[in-house]
Order: structure tokens, then C-alpha cells, then sequence
């Protein structure tokens, strides 16, 4: 554990000032800023491969398509949009308000903290700064220690690319993160588990700092019995994509279990299997499209999942394991002991339980019965089941007949709610998650309304009484005569 007491009022002063400078506020500054981090990514993709590969040996495909491509994507969509996202927007006012104006103005927050997480080292650090920068702020990017190889890169790649007087990187462990907690900061942006969120919204909670927290929990997936090959087919290897091929299960969003009625279950399993042989061949072991766990003490925590003995009993394919690789092959769970751990910690790993229900309508009680997951995932053509899905259920997402593609979307929002998080962002909501929204009112000297004032008398209260002060329309007609009070 790192223990080194490190003084950041230096730093803090420094992004302080250069944000009451007023030069983050232009657009000039925050395009410029934008195009550094389109030039960081498109210029040290290898760099960035590299990276990956050896904090949680990812393949290049996977990379870019989780990491690399998401964050070219949210930088252009974001300078596409910028002068739209500053622009004030005008406010239709009541009559008795005329002639008033007013308009909302988004203005900075100031000076952010931005916590990184190591499942996506590259992407969940660049994407919420993506937010952050455009809506004007300076910031602290603590990058995860968990993920070295990344954490190193972008602390000598970001001096280069961005202004150092308003974005720095932090490395360190859990000593340095603590000390950080400790200071006084506009917003504080965290992606992790909800352990460590409590932890960051109670330092939060002694300078009354706003916080995202964008957590995780047990997110499942509602298999209906779908009754023809394709739809079956489709279905399956949508949920192992959102599943072994997304960080090999380490991702917040991934699927954690399944839910599925008794008598399908035996053809959803057969279907898996063979699914997962086509995807990661006979020996997953040798294939290099499933990443690894990222440490020996998240590998032992994925094993201790698997030594109960009624768990081990539940498996009904997988479960080897190659600790000096940090392997564990992708491993499906028919019916594990609900009271077990693997049913009631985030798994976060290539390990898959299977539910059985007696019908498939009883999957929204026991989804209902946990904590609210960040995303539940529903593959079924029954509208009625959608509908009680939508209706009965509460998540960060729903999503029906697909798996994460709701990370790729800038047009949606993507975070939690109850205990998978709150707060926004991805698109204008990064824009949103950093800025006040500030109404502006502007208003002339004539006409004034007598009867706002005291000393009061049972005439005012005439008036105010009959609504006339909220009906700019009706205060003029009594005042020529034209209605009575």
C-alpha cells in the first residue's frame, strides 16, 4: 500500500487559478482541449493496445472497440456539438413577468476530481474528462493503480497533448485517494464499486461536494423461451458477448446472471456451450480473445466463488482455472445456492449462474427482491413481459434483445440508480454532468406592480387574492377599467 503523504495545494492552486482566469470558460480553450485528446488516442493507439494487453491482456479488437473507438467517438461527437451545448437557452416567462427575458446559461463548475477505474483504464479515464473539459472545468485525474501499465501512459501522454495549468494526473494507490478525498473540490466523478463510492460520497459529504457515482451491482439477463433456431441463436451469443467478450466479465454493465424458466433452461445451456466453444475454441486457455483477471487477489476472489461445494456442484460447464496466467475459463452455473456469495456479490468474472424459474413472468420479483442493478437485459418477443418489464422493474437501463450496446450511445444517458449509482453521463449528459445550469433574468425598471409591496391593506390583498398578479392580461384590463377586481 502506498503510505507517502504528498501536498497537492500547490497543484489546487494552480488549477484555481488558471479556472478564475476565465480562459477554461472560452470555447477556443475547450476545442482546443478536445482536438488534443482526438490527437492523444489517434496518434498512441499502439501505445494504447500495449497498454491494455498487459494490464488485462485485451485484444486489439476488443480494445478499440470498447476503449480506442468509443473515446474517437465521444470527442468528435462532443466537438460537433459544442457551441449548441454553450449556447444559452431562452425561457418562456408567464405574462405578468412582460417585459422580461431570461435564458439558462451553463457555466463551469470549477475544479473536479475525476476517480478512474481499472477495467477500462483507458476509456473511463479520457471519456468523463471528455464532460468535464467541455463543460469548462480544470481537473485532477487520479488513474487506477490497478492498472499500471495504463495509469503510466496516460500520466506522460496527457502532459503533452492537454494545458497542464488545467489538467493533471495523479498516480497512486489507496493512500494518495484518501488524501485527495481530503481537499475541497467542485465535483468529484468516480467509477468503481459501491464499497469504495460510500467511502468517496462521505469525504464528499464534509465540503457538501456534489458526486457521480457510477457503480455496478448484479445486472441480469431475462431469457424467454424463444421459439425459433435464429432468435435463439442471436440471443445467445449476444448475452457471451455481454459477457466472457466484454473484459472477460470484468465490466460493470456485464451480465452477472441469468433468469430463465425450468423447462428452457436445458436448451439454453446446450446452446451456450456450443456457442462458447465457437467463440473461444475447445481450449479457451489458448485463445487470445478473452481477457485475463486483472490481479492475483481479484483471481482469488473469482476462486473463492467456486470452492463452496454446492457451487462447484451447480457447474455445468467450465470451471478450470490457471492461476499463473490469470486464467479462468468462461464457466456456466445451473441453479447455484441462492444464499451463496456468487448469487449475492458482483461477480465480475467469467463466471455465469443460470436461475431457473418456474414461469418467466416471476423474473420480475426476483429481480425486484435485490438492489437496483445498473442495467437488466431482457430477450423476449412477448410484449405483455416487456411491458411488465418496463412497468415493475427500476435499473439504470433497460435493454430488450441486446446486451451493453447502451455504452456506444451518445444520445442516451448511461448510469445508475438506488445502489448501481447516480448521476449521468456519455454525449451532452457528460456536458450536463459538469456544469450549472444558471437561470439569467433580465427585466426593465417600468411597469411596476403597486400592489407587490407593503404596507398592506384589504385592497392588495384583493388583488393578490383574485390571481391578477400571476395574469399580466387580467392586471392591465382592471387597470383600464375594461373588468372588475
Amino acid at each position: 500500500m502506498d503510505e507517502r503523504r504528498v501536498d497537492f495545494e500547490r497543484e489546487l492552486e494552480d488549477l484555481r487559478e488558471t479556472f478564475n482566469s476565465g480562459e477554461t470558460r472560452s470555447r477556443k480553450w475547450r476545442k482546443t482541449q478536445l482536438k488534443g485528446i482526438l490527437m492523444l488516442v489517434k496518434e498512441n493507439e499502439k501505445e494504447i493496445f500495449d497498454a491494455l494487453y498487459q494490464d488485462l491482456g485485451k485484444h486489439q479488437a476488443e480494445a478499440f472497440r470498447d476503449e480506442v473507438g468509443i473515446l474517437l467517438k465521444s470527442t468528435n461527437y462532443a466537438l460537433a456539438h459544442l457551441k449548441k451545448w454553450m449556447t444559452p437557452k431562452k425561457i418562456q416567462l408567464p405574462y405578468v413577468a412582460f417585459p422580461t427575458t431570461a435564458e439558462m446559461v451553463s457555466e463551469p463548475l470549477g475544479v473536479v476530481l475525476i476517480f478512474s477505474s481499472w477495467n477500462f483504464p483507458i476509456g473511463l479515464c479520457l471519456e468523463p474528462m471528455i464532460g468535464a473539459i467541455a463543460s469548462g472545468n480544470t481537473l485532477v485525474l487520479k488513474t487506477s493503480e490497478l492498472a499500471p501499465a495504463s495509469s503510466s501512459l496516460l500520466a506522460n501522454l496527457i502532459p503533452m497533448y492537454l494545458d497542464n495549468k488545467a489538467i493533471k494526473v495523479i498516480e497512486g494507490g489507496v493512500s494518495i485517494a484518501e488524501q485527495l478525498l481530503e481537499k475541497k473540490w467542485d465535483k468529484i466523478f468516480f467509477t468503481g464499486s459501491p464499497r469504495v463510492g460510500r467511502l468517496v460520497m462521505a469525504a464528499a459529504a464534509k465540503h457538501l461536494t456534489p458526486v457521480i457515482l457510477e457503480l455496478g451491482g448484479k445486472c441480469p439477463a431475462v431469457v424467454d423461451s424463444l421459439e425459433t433456431a435464429m432468435d435463439r441463436k442471436i440471443a445467445v451469443k449476444r448475452i457471451l458477448g455481454g459477457k466472457f467478450g466484454c473484459c472477460c466479465g470484468q465490466a460493470c454493465i456485464g451480465i452477472d446472471y441469468i433468469l430463465v424458466e425450468k423447462k428452457f433452461a436445458p436448451i439454453l445451456v446446450d446452446c451456450l456451450k456450443a456457442r462458447i466453444k465457437k467463440m473461444f475454441g475447445e481450449n479457451p486457455r489458448e485463445t487470445n480473445s478473452i481477457a485475463r483477471i486483472i490481479n492475483k487477489q481479484h483471481f482469488l476472489r473469482l476462486k473463492s466463488l467456486l470452492n463452496e461445494d454446492e457451487v462447484k456442484a451447480s457447474i455445468v460447464y467450465g470451471g478450470s482455472i490457471d492461476e499463473d496466467n490469470r486464467f479462468i475459463e468462461p464457466t456456466i452455473l445451473l441453479d447455484p445456492p441462492l444464499n451463496a456469495d456468487i448469487m449475492n456479490e458482483e461477480i465480475f468474472g467469467p463466471l455465469l449462474p443460470i436461475i431457473t424459474l418456474k414461469n418467466i413472468e416471476e423474473s420480475t420479483q426476483f429481480i425486484n427482491s435485490r438492489p437496483k442493478p445498473l442495467a437488466i437485459y431482457a430477450f423476449t418477443n412477448n410484449e405483455a413481459l416487456k411491458e411488465n418489464m418496463v412497468s415493475k422493474t427500476s435499473s439504470g437501463c433497460l435493454l430488450f434483445n441486446d446486451t451493453i450496446v447502451q455504452y456506444f450511445v451518445d444520445t442516451i444517458p448511461f448510469g445508475g440508480v438506488g445502489e448501481s449509482g447516480f448521476g449521468r453521463y456519455h454525449g451532452k449528459f457528460s456536458f450536463e454532468a459538469f456544469r450549472h445550469e444558471k437561470p439569467v433574468i433580465r427585466r426593465g425598471f417600468m411597469p411596476d406592480i403597486w400592489f407587490r409591496y407593503p404596507p398592506w391593506n384589504s385592497k392588495k390583498m384583493q388583488f393578490l387574492r383574485s390571481g391578477l398578479v400571476y395574469n399580466y392580461f387580467g392586471f392591465v384590463c382592471v387597470m383600464l377599467g375594461l373588468k372588475k377586481s
